[in-house]
């Protein structure tokens, strides 16, 4: 029987005082994708750290590929991919040099790095830019390097923290397509994003975590049909303009310029605001997002 690539039990990672993780359950199942979404500070970085055998638990258990981070880090990591939030590659090396050193940790041959570092720099796009250096690349073709980097040891299991954050639309869509393609090899991905979209286009199931804590875990779809409406009412109204939906039985929400009604049906909420007297400057109704779970489950307050 294959071991699930992670398995966690009241995973616990303090510093000092402070609780970055609380207690957390977690479960992936070979071959799927698994994204982390939370505020700052949340405790995703802490347990991607943990998962990666750099950092050690405080407390609970936790198993990666089946076996124990303390004492059998190196047979692990042997396993893994890793995808920093920030790129660390060698900007005096080309991009295949910087491919076939990193092979060269895993013990291949300088034969087999090279022809390991041409079939990533295929994969990820990149062939045409092989022999310049890294430092002339932008900010896109550095991510791709680095997970091209992460998929020299054909690892069972791609961590990936931020994968995409600053690159241009084009740019990310790309790398989903490849972290897509890697899916369906049969590699577990488990990302940590800030980016709603990514979370649903990528993910099979997730979680959301709010200091330190799991406070909902699903897929996305399932997450929007528990947590929220259907759909998504925005009006705006000239200043001063007071309206009340309580009788119609939904939650709503006031922003500094616009009040979001959760319904399942926004124009028939709409029609209703307008037979009613209340006549929008402005209305939008759009379909639930897992931005509206998020929001809902971890609040608006800016953490810094």
């Amino acid at each position: 029987m294959i071991p699930k690539p992670v398995v966690a039990s009241d995973l616990t990672k303090r510093f000092d005082s402070f609780t970055a993780v609380n207690g957390i359950d977690l479960e992936l199942e070979p071959g799927e994708s698994f994204a982390m979404l939370g505020p700052n500070g949340a405790g995703k970085s802490s347990t991607m750290k943990m998962i990666s055998t750099v950092s050690p638990v405080t407390s609970g258990e936790l198993k990666v590929l089946g076996g124990d981070p303390q004492a059998d880090g190196p047979a692990i990591r042997a396993r893994l991919g890793v995808v920093p939030q920030e790129d660390n590659l060698d900007e005096a090396l080309t991009l295949r040099e910087n491919l076939m050193v990193y092979a060269r940790y895993f013990g291949l041959s300088w034969s087999a790095a090279g022809r390991k570092a041409d079939e990533l720099l295929g994969f990820t796009r990149l062939e045409d830019r092989a022999k310049d250096q890294v430092v002339s690349l932008s900010g896109g073709m550095k991510r791709r390097l680095t997970i091209a980097r992460a998929l020299v040891n054909e690892p069972d299991l791609v961590l990936l923290d931020e994968p995409t954050t600053g690159l241009d639309p084009q740019a990310r869509h790309l790398l989903w397509e490849r972290l897509y393609q890697l899916k369906e090899r049969g590699v577990t991905l488990l990302l940590t994003t800030h980016y709603m979209d990514e979370a649903e286009q990528l993910a099979d199931r997730l979680v959301v975590m709010d200091q330190g804590k799991i406070v909902a875990e699903g897929s996305p779809a399932n997450l929007i049909t528990q947590h929220v409406t259907k759909e998504v009412l925005e009006v705006r109204f000239a200043s001063g303009h007071e309206f009340d939906v309580t009788g119609l039985g939904l939650r709503t929400e006031p922003l500094a310029d616009r009040t979001l009604i959760y319904t399942d049906d926004g124009e028939g909420t709409l029609a209703k605001l307008v037979n009613d007297g209340h006549t929008p400057a402005s209305s939008l109704v759009r379909r639930a997002s897992l931005e509206d779970v998020f929001l809902a489950l971890t609040g608006r307050t800016l953490v810094e």
